[in-house]
């Protein structure tokens, strides 16, 4: 008795599931869901690429001479200007070389005017006098040597700009070509990025004149940098591993807002011809590769990948997998299933595209 009891609840329950899922599969088939197509319209796209920013001369500042570091006249990011006085290396090593040069050459120049005297009134041989010019001439370049070494014990600014982090503090031992730190001249800024063979060349035959391409730098904060950059280069040849190539963008920099090192991306606006556009929120993702639902004739969903050229806000530029004519699932694609045959109901595009922010979900 038990045992007829069970199976027939358990009928009961089977019964009542195949209902259930009898009528909400009725319930989809009757609801009614909005589909539209694509828009042609020509249009403006931004292509991001990643960059790196950096200084229009960015140098490292070396000893040039061993010695102690007697004296810092800057501080970490001080503005500096050209032939300012930054370091000071102990000189009096180099001071003495000095001084015993400038001995050695006014000794040398009394010989020499001796000398010449003497060969004035042909008491010397010719051979004498030129060794002495010659001593004397060595004496000079001796002396020379000895002001350039210890010139070397003062290191300036070559050029103006702003001084980076120090390497050295107040007494350290330096030797020849030990790092001190760098200076980088931020009044303007190098800008690199990569871009793709097949969007130079599109960039290339897109160009009706000579005039330079005009670019824009969005920041790391997600802000545009106020001033507009020019592309001035592009390297001669492609990376073969990458299938990139270089560009090179300079940027005025007025403010001195960027710095060597930062990054951010340059934006390239270029117009698209006859682009399609449809909704970002009538796609959908499986495995990285975007689809659509169409609609065919029979109001039958199915399933079609699509390549997305860019993308606008809520809108996708669609390359292939779409033409003008087909008619796609707006919304509710999580309520439909492929192969499924739905109620629809056609709105313009034109319409859907001026009320995106509105409808978007």
């Amino acid at each position: 008795m038990v045992k007829k009891s069970l199976m027939y609840i358990s009928l009961c329950l089977i019964l009542l599931c195949v209902s259930c899922n009898s009528e909400k599969k009725e319930k989809a088939e009757e609801a009614s869901f909005n589909v539209t197509s694509p828009l042609i319209k020509d249009t403006l796209i931004d292509k991001d690429y990643v960059a790196q920013i950096r200084s229009i001369n960015h140098i490292e500042l070396r000893a040039q001479e061993k010695g102690y570091i007697q004296s810092i006249y800057v501080d970490e990011g001080q503005f500096v200007q050209k032939g300012q006085l930054l370091f000071k290396i102990m000189p009096n090593l180099y001071e003495s070389d000095v001084n015993r040069a400038k001995a050695e050459a006014k000794y040398a120049e009394i010989e020499y005017q001796n000398t010449k005297s003497l060969s004035d009134k042909d008491i010397v041989a010719p051979q004498e006098m030129a060794m002495a010019k010659a001593r004397y001439e060595k004496a000079k370049a001796e002396l020379a040597s000895t002001n350039t070494h210890l010139g070397f014990t003062e290191i300036r600014a070559p050029f103006t700009g702003i001084v980076g982090r120090l390497h050295v503090r107040k007494g350290s031992l330096v030797d020849d070509g030990e790092l001190i730190t760098e200076l980088s001249d931020n009044s303007k800024m190098w800008v690199y990025f990569n871009v793709p063979e097949a969007e130079y060349l599109n960039q290339m035959s897109d160009r009706k004149t000579n005039d330079p391409m005009h670019v824009r730098l969005r920041m790391a904060n997600g802000k545009e940098f106020s001033q507009d950059g020019i592309v001035e280069t592009i390297e001669s040849d492609f990376n073969n591993e990458t299938g990139n190539i270089a560009y090179r963008a300079t940027f005025p920099n007025p403010k001195g807002l960027l710095r060597f090192g930062e990054t951010g991306n340059i934006v390239i606006t270029s117009p698209y011809a006859n682009a399609l556009l449809i909704p970002q929120k009538a796609t959908f993702e499986v495995l990285e590769k975007k689809y659509v639902y169409v609609v065919d004739k029979n109001n039958t969903v199915k399933a079609r990948e699509i390549k997305v050229a860019a993308e606008l806000p809520h809108i996708y530029v669609v390359s292939s997998g779409l033409n003008k004519e087909d008619r796609i699932l707006l919304e509710g694609l999580r309520k439909v299933q492929n192969n499924q045959k739905i109620v629809n109901k056609y709105l313009k595009p034109e319409q859907i595209m001026s009320n995106l922010d509105l409808y978007s979900e």
